[in-house]
């Protein structure tokens, strides 16, 4: 295997893979027989809500490069990366994406989609590759992406109102040159349903967190993830 091409199994734990649980609440991953698991009841990442490009269920995570102030929630979290331990590229233009999946879940029109997430100045740029899903079936599969650096096969999910000094909007090509943040398996889009009507709309105040919503609309069950393949471009050439 080329050393340009980044592959985890957990049989050695989670990597550096984490989970999230909702704002400011990264844990540790879940693993069990070899596999990182995730279960519903997901939280409600509002960072992103509209004019954003929307709301998301952040099921594994793992960051890409070291991170110069991670705090204390992220910080004790963050050893043990066999990704940025390895030293990999960031660069992920046309990089292809391997996963081998399971699980059960009704996802309640989202779905299992890649994100990335780069700095660009005081801000992070946030992108969603739309146009190509992971499906989640009962059986394990291994289904690939290519993350090529098309406008038309992502969503830059941009800021929520009050969060326009920390996440913003750029090009996906500058976003993938080099991915110094993190990347994310997650559910998205979400239909969020307030349980009781919201002065100024869903959207003034946080989903999850300043108000309940109706989980009935939301994704629920279980995903499963027990291998991960990153091949960069440069390992092809």
């Amino acid at each position: 295997m080329n050393a340009a091409t980044y592959t985890e199994d957990f049989e050695n734990g989670a990597g550096g893979w984490i989970a999230w649980l909702g704002p400011n609440q990264p844990v540790p991953a879940t693993i069990e027989d070899g596999a990182l698991v995730s279960r519903s009841p997901w939280g409600i990442d509002a960072n992103h809500a509209p004019p954003g490009g929307g709301y998301l269920h952040l099921l594994f995570i793992l960051h890409t490069a070291d991170q110069p102030n991670p705090g204390p929630n992220y910080g004790p979290l963050l050893a043990g990366n066999r990704f940025t331990d390895g030293a990999y590229p960031r660069d992920f233009r046309n990089a292809r994406l391997t996963l081998r999946l399971k699980g059960e879940v009704d996802l309640q029109g989202a779905e299992l989609r890649l994100h990335c997430q780069s700095r660009a100045g005081d801000r992070a740029i946030n992108y969603v590759l739309t146009a190509q899903s992971f499906e989640v079936t009962p059986e394990w599969t291994e289904q690939t992406v290519t993350l090529a650096p098309d406008p038309e096969q992502w969503l830059c999910l941009g800021a929520r109102r009050d969060l326009t000094e920390v996440y913003g909007w750029g090009g996906i090509e500058e976003v993938l040159r080099d991915v110094d943040i993190d990347i994310i398996l997650l559910l998205h889009p979400l239909n969020i349903v307030p349980l009781a009507p919201q002065q100024g709309g869903p959207h003034a105040r946080r989903a999850g967190s300043d108000y309940e919503v109706d989980r009935s609309f939301l994704p629920s069950g279980e995903i499963s993830l027990d291998n991960v393949q990153i091949e960069f471009a440069d390992a092809r050439d």
